[in-house]
């Protein structure tokens, strides 16, 4: 079960931002679209994020009249940015999921069209879609591509068939570089995202995998600790005892070897979990996240954020599809709460943010007590020195094991 929703305050049935935003200048340059596409064709039993296969949805909810469903948000989004004066061109789109590739190609290629006629879509612009090696051809990718896209992140999840069997993963390992071709010959850019630290998973099942990222010769890679989140299946599954979790000592050695091999293929990190072969080949969208630039959350669950001067709102959808459907169908905004983030929160989360950048943070954002740490996390080992010394807090590579730390300290 994913987790809830804040509770938040009420938003407007039309949706309508608070008045102070219109002619506010935008926190970071930028502005993104992320549409969530709820699907999957199985639940993977660690997954909670906010997906639902067919048979959990029941009526009310249909794959088929998803898109027309996003699209009436779209006309919404329209409405409520033009009012509040912050009607900009898109610069990037992520497409997530679930399985955003259940969908036809058409229909998500028609989102991205709906976006241009809306807000435009600037030129060279990052237009990404989540998919599972499975859930592509030759001819899908082909039409991604020819319809805007230029980019696509597979979840390669792990190249060692026992692991992904423990993460019920449904490829074949085999399919992964066969989808990267596919995917290249089409024109996108591909990155792999990576999981470590699955129940059973040793030291060299996860050096295979990333071995197997790296010689498939792509530009991105992400890896993320697994982390069983209350309510799923696998976490149940390690209450019983019928799977065990590795300590952290293990966690931190899979990262500093995926650091490792990864550096020597030529590709750096640029986020705590994201490396990348050049500046121009790292994920746009999600460095827009991590720097405060404004974006809007299309589907069920899915955030949005717009930020000007020092204040910042936030607010979130409902989260099931049915409830999201029946509340656009209703000519209401699907949303369920919203936030304001004040002067002191939106320093708060520019630091839980930027302080995971390898471009690393300003210490003139830090409070006096940041300031004041800063000595001592470089004494520890957990910042740069040299960088320190120029004015920049940026995490060593013990301090990117340790960085929920360190923003406690840089935050106190």
């Amino acid at each position: 079960m994913s987790p809830a929703l804040p509770d938040g305050e009420p938003v407007p049935d039309d949706g309508a931002l608070p008045g102070w935003v219109a002619g506010t200048t935008p926190t970071a340059p930028g502005f993104g679209v992320y549409l969530h596409v709820p699907f999957c064709t199985v639940r993977c039993g660690y997954c909670d994020f906010n997906t639902y296969t067919a048979a959990e949805l029941g009526g009310g909810a249909s794959q088929a009249s998803y898109l027309d469903t996003a699209l009436a948000e779209l006309r919404l989004a329209e409405h409520v940015l033009a009012e509040a004066q912050r009607t900009r061109a898109v610069s990037t789109v992520f497409v997530g999921g679930g399985t955003p590739t259940v969908l036809p190609a058409a229909d998500l290629v028609r989102f991205v069209r709906e976006l241009d006629r809306a807000w435009g879509i600037e030129p060279g612009a990052e237009v990404t879609t989540e998919a599972n090696p499975d859930s592509v051809t030759p001819e899908s990718l082909r039409a991604l591509a020819d319809g805007g896209f230029t980019r696509v992140s597979f979840g390669m999840q792990s190249a060692v068939p026992h692991v992904l069997a423990t993460l019920e993963r449904t490829h074949d390992p085999a399919r992964v570089p066969l989808a990267v071709d596919w995917a290249r010959e089409a024109g996108l850019a591909v990155s792999l995202d990576l999981i470590y630290g699955t129940p059973g998973e040793s030291l060299e099942d996860w050096r295979a995998s990333v071995e197997a990222a790296v010689a498939c010769g792509v530009d991105h890679v992400s890896a993320y600790a697994l982390v069983v989140e209350p309510g799923t299946k696998m976490a149940v599954q390690v209450r019983r005892g019928l799977l065990s979790l590795p300590d952290g000592d293990d966690q931190a050695a899979k990262y500093e070897l995926a650091d490792d091999l990864l550096s020597a293929a030529g590709l750096h990190w640029y986020e705590v979990s994201n490396w990348s072969r050049t500046a121009s080949t790292a994920c746009r969208h999600n460095l827009a996240y991590w720097r405060g630039s404004d974006w809007w959350g299309f589907g069920p669950g899915a955030h949005s954020h717009v930020g000007g001067g020092d204040r910042a709102v936030r607010w979130w959808n409902v989260k099931h599809p049915r409830a999201y459907a029946e509340r656009l169908e209703r000519g209401l905004t699907p949303a369920a709460g919203r936030e304001v983030l004040d002067r002191e929160e939106v320093a708060l989360e520019r630091v839980l943010l930027g302080v995971r950048l390898a471009e690393g943070l300003p210490l003139d954002v830090l409070g006096a007590a940041g300031r004041r740490a800063v000595a001592g996390l470089v004494a520890d080992g957990l910042l740069d020195g040299r960088a320190a010394v120029g004015g920049r807090a940026l995490l060593t590579r013990r301090g990117r094991l340790l960085a929920d730390a360190v923003v406690r300290d840089l935050t106190d």
